[in-house]
């Protein structure tokens, strides 16, 4: 019997593996291509462009951060924009906050929202359904920067900065988030890995900071993507250093969240901790990103040819 392994390769001399168990759909849509597939460890698994995107059993690493430290933080979101996103994760952790009345889901790719609709339940549940989402086809760069709407809450949920994406990650773009954000209102994104990619995540930091006084990154592990993981809370007035673990504690019991499997206040403050070498990657200088820069740490996964390992 053949095993099949599907691996994706972070740089070109660091990478890893997923063991297939079961194909259960394959689809290119207009901007890229979409799989999912099954894996004992992680369930249900969603790959494009053969990067490993989320999973049924580890999505939690990664939505819960985004999230919640910056909606926590905040003193009560009640309108929020996810950018890209399109498997509902951060969609459904944002609708589990009280108060909360509207969430707009801009995603370029209406496919990756269906597929996840077929295949991905366990991870949405159901939340683009919900009376309070609407959904926004379409240049997420030009919808923020045309609209006259204002958020509490932008959930940057985006692919790698690579092609088109860069743009999505410049201080142009960041200055037009911070026009549609009331006041007060936070910022969360990812920054990539200290790991493998470490003077991209310090552009990125720069960028964000050449915009916002207020940006605090933070460190987790996530087992899908193999490596620790940078993301970043950005705002004009909240900060999500100034509160302690029990004062994080009493707003989830005030708010009534539930069902979090990572996030409480003792790991408000793990996560916001940095280790000394991270800490040494942010005090070097870094040239913020403009529109029309080029990450040349980030490579686009085309350029890596897809590699599918076989097992007899």
């Amino acid at each position: 019997m053949t095993t099949t392994y599907l691996a994706e390769r972070m740089n070109p001399d660091f990478g890893f593996y997923l063991k297939n168990n079961r194909l259960l759909t394959a689809q290119q849509s207009e901007w890229q291509r979409i799989e999912v597939f099954e894996n004992t460890q992680f369930g249900r698994v969603m790959r494009i462009d053969d990067c490993f995107m989320t999973s049924e059993r580890d999505e939690f690493y990664y939505h819960e951060p985004m999230i919640h430290l910056p909606a926590i933080a905040h003193s009560g979101v009640r309108s929020a924009l996810v950018v890209g996103g399109g498997d509902g994760g951060s969609v459904e952790e944002l609708l589990k906050l009280p108060g909360m009345e509207r969430v707009v889901l801009a995603e370029l790719d209406a496919q990756v929202i269906e597929v996840a609709r077929a295949w991905l339940g366990e991870i949405h549940h159901g939340a683009f359904d919900d009376p309070r989402v609407e959904i926004r086809l379409g240049d997420a760069r030009q919808f923020i920067g045309e609209t006259e709407e204002r958020f509490d809450q932008i959930v940057l949920d985006l692919t790698d900065p690579f092609g088109p994406a860069t743009d999505l990650y410049t201080v142009e773009f960041y200055q037009a988030c911070k026009r549609a954000l009331n006041p007060g209102g936070v910022v969360s994104l990812h920054l990539g890995s200290p790991i493998h990619l470490p003077e991209s995540m310090c552009r990125i930091a720069a960028s964000v900071r050449a915009v916002f006084p207020i940006f605090r990154p933070y460190l987790q592990y996530v087992p899908l993507y193999g490596t620790l993981w940078c993301m970043g809370m950005a705002s004009d007035a909240t900060d999500p250093a100034t509160l302690s673990a029990e004062a994080v504690d009493a707003r989830i019991a005030e708010r009534h969240l539930r069902d979090l499997q990572l996030y409480n206040g003792a790991t408000h403050h793990a996560l916001l901790a940095q280790p000394n070498f991270v800490r040494q990657l942010f005090a070097q200088p870094a040239q913020p990103l403009r529109r029309g820069d080029v990450l040349e740490e980030v490579r686009d996964p085309s350029e890596f040819p897809a590699v599918r390992i076989t097992a007899e």
